[in-house]
């Protein structure tokens, strides 16, 4: 039996959801604005590889105020992340999953607007919901199966004949870029589902297994960052092309990143599915203001597709053992009657 969700008020429901929502569209946007602008580009390798150490100091920080006291605190470290070199092994393999796809968020958003790509990325629900049943055992209720082929139905039209952005004038590859969110969705489904079999499989804390995938995830992010762009680094700089947006990005990235582990221990599938679906049309309408991106009827109905698809796919599954008792219930009575 799922353990009970804690009891919050609607109003800090309301305050996650809105702060997810907000964080979703406002990364994708301001992402995609950095790797637009006529400036000197940076290198995206090196922000994702920051914004790994921020998740780091961050997950840090939390666990000392979860420990209570620098004793215990030490003893949390040095047992579990400095003690532990199997479990940093074994939370390896979703921080060099999850590398892969951040550095593919960029590539993509490098080449397709911001909307085509928040509504494309949705395909990380069929992702995660085939790789729960192959590797967790878990089944989907028919209404889920629907959902998932609804959603791909809307993708595939967005994707058919993609809105083009008006104001972007660096040159683009759509097909690359598309490259790019399949592989990124493959990552996301695996690396998502990886690391809750590895959260469940023990009662170590959130936090300490943040770190052991942080710690294993700057390696990995250095190691991509001088294997990709290792020359001109050390010609230009780690911090090349850096400005305010780019910093603005990295902590987007950073904080939404730990943001959704407070997110699902307090909201639902429902809430989680209506911000998804909330950040598409802030996307959308952001990307028509901001890169001028022109609506086609076939963006329009793919992207309706894709928020009902995600709303149904959300909603709780019936409990067919009630059900079943019910009707037996009934059945005796009309026989005793």
């Amino acid at each position: 039996m799922a353990a009970p969700r804690e009891n919050v008020s609607l109003i800090f429901k309301l305050y996650c959801l809105t702060v997810m929502t907000l964080v979703a569209a406002a990364y994708i946007i301001a992402l995609r604005y950095t790797r637009t602008t006529d400036k000197e580009l940076y290198f995206s390798t090196t922000a994702v590889c920051i914004s790994e150490v921020i998740k780091l100091l961050l997950s840090v920080g939390i666990l000392a105020k979860e420990t209570g006291s620098v004793g215990r605190f030490k003893t949390s470290l040095k047992e579990n992340v400095l003690g532990s070199p199997k479990e940093l092994m074994k939370l390896s393999v979703p921080s060099l999953v999850y590398a892969v796809q951040n550095n593919m968020a960029f590539l993509a958003l490098s080449n397709l607007d911001a909307a085509v790509y928040q509504v494309t990325y949705q395909l990380k629900i069929p992702c995660t919901a085939l790789c729960t049943v192959l590797m967790l055992n878990r089944s989907l209720s028919k209404l889920q199966w629907i959902s998932v082929f609804m959603l791909c139905a809307g993708v595939t039209l967005v994707q058919w004949k993609p809105a083009q952005a008006t104001k972007v004038l660096v040159q683009q590859n759509p097909l690359l870029g598309f490259g790019a969110i399949a592989i990124a969705v493959l990552c996301s489904g695996f690396a998502g589902v990886y690391f809750e079999k590895v959260l469940k499989s023990s009662d170590t804390s959130l936090w300490v297994r943040n770190i052991q995938m942080y710690l294993s995830g700057i390696v990995v992010t250095l190691a991509a960052v001088y294997m990709s762009d290792g020359g001109e680094v050390i010609e230009k700089g780690f911090f090349y092309g850096y400005t305010y947006y780019v910093w603005f990005v990295i902590l987007l990235a950073s904080v939404g990143g730990l943001y959704t582990s407070v997110v699902v221990k307090y909201t639902d599938n429902i809430m989680k599915g209506f911000s998804a679906a909330a950040a598409i049309v802030l996307s959308t309408v952001a990307s028509v203001l901001l890169f001028g991106l022109q609506i086609t009827l076939n963006f329009a109905l793919g992207t309706l597709l894709v928020c009902v698809s995600i709303y149904l796919y959300g909603l709780p599954r019936q409990d067919t053992t009630v059900i079943q008792v019910e009707e037996t219930a009934s059945k005796e009575k009309l026989i005793h009657m």
